[in-house]
């Protein structure tokens, strides 16, 4: 039975939750010292169990999704689930962070995550490769937004001032690359002012003109609050314009490389099933938004069906998911290698790749 999350929260809870979703989540202090603190209590039980392939023909999928767009695309597939429809046994948790999966998924109660593209460098590295991310689920959320009419192309972005979240962050050198990237030097071109919230960037454009970076869906919550606020330019599409072979990844699908290996065959159907789910997702918005009301992780449909398309939920796997996912970690990797957990994932990080 899928575990549901139906609490429903204020509109700046919620900027909180998906900004450490596509940011706050992301730092690579945090996650090396949760992955720190749990391996070595799990090296020690496993050295006590040797593991062997079982051939089974059910097995429970025990599944832990962020609260924020990297697992809005899994509603159908929870549904489902929940419904006794589904074609294997998916249990589904979402939690607020990613800090509070990780341990799960270091001490094995946990087979399959869906995590920030970062954190997932982060703990194949930190566990030496216990495991694969098998899809790219959500591309770049973020976006720049303005209170004003002066901004239309990031090369009128030098001498501005502009406000963000993420501060030694994924947001941070996502904004650092395309900055530069387009002959702007983030550190004497603009002025980059990082706030701890969404929801105090947000505040500060309703007061006031200005620039800022924000992820979605909360662009189209302030949105719905500020009518001068306007979506000016998708850092996602501003990514793929200077850097063709690789792409702006927010969020992945993890799975534990000894479950996925002992159970092949459960595991192909199941991302079948996953990737069916967010076909649905993207082709019935109306529905999808009314799903990821229910399961609490945005308070309202209406803002869920205006917020989806703009979240850039995604099924890309195998050598494509590598191609886009290598680069943009090796663009992170140049601006601060700790951030993807010290160095590149080894080609076996790439599930299905050749």
């Amino acid at each position: 039975m899928i575990k549901k999350v139906l609490s429903m929260v204020s509109a700046l809870c919620l900027a909180v939750a998906f900004t450490a979703c596509g940011t706050q989540s992301n730092s690579s202090s945090s996650v090396s010292q949760v992955v720190s603190s749990v391996t070595q209590s799990s090296e020690s039980q496993s050295q006590q169990s040797t593991s062997q392939p079982e051939q089974q023909e059910e097995i429970t999928f025990r599944i832990a999704g962020m609260k924020g767009p990297t697992t809005m695309g899994m509603v159908k597939l929870m549904e489902e689930a929940e419904q006794g429809e589904s074609s294997q046994d998916y249990q589904v948790e979402m939690y607020a962070t990613a800090q509070e999966i990780l341990p799960l998924m270091i001490q094995g109660e946990v087979d399959i995550a869906l995590l920030p593209a970062n954190v997932a460098s982060n703990l194949y590295n930190q566990t030496k490769g216990q495991v694969q991310v098998a899809a790219i689920n959500t591309l770049g959320v973020l976006y720049l937004v303005e209170n004003g009419d002066s901004i239309n192309s990031i090369a009128d972005l030098k001498g501005k001032t502009i406000y963000s979240t993420g501060k030694n962050n994924t947001p941070e050198y996502t904004l650092n690359y395309i900055l530069q990237q387009n002959g702007i030097d983030p550190a004497s071109d603009v002025t980059v002012e990082y706030k701890s919230e969404a929801a105090e960037v947000a505040t500060l454009l309703s007061q006031q003109e200005g620039i800022a970076v924000l992820p979605q869906p909360y662009v189209t919550i302030a949105s719905s609050q500020n009518e001068n606020l306007r979506t000016v330019l998708d850092l996602t599409e501003e990514w793929d314009k200077v850097s063709p072979d690789s792409s702006l990844v927010t969020g992945v699908l993890v799975v534990n490389k000894e479950f996925a290996g002992n159970n092949t065959a459960q595991f192909e159907q199941f991302l079948q099933d996953y990737k069916a789910s967010i076909d649905f997702v993207n082709q019935n918005t109306t529905e999808a938004a009314q799903l990821v009301a229910n399961y609490g992780i945005v308070p309202k449909a209406p803002i869920a069906e205006k917020a989806l398309p703009e979240c850039n939920i995604v099924y890309i796997d195998k050598n494509d998911m590598k191609t886009k996912l290598s680069g943009y970690l090796q663009v992170l990797m140049e601006q601060n290698a700790q951030s993807i957990g010290g160095a590149m994932p080894q080609d076996d990080f790439y599930y299905g790749a050749e």
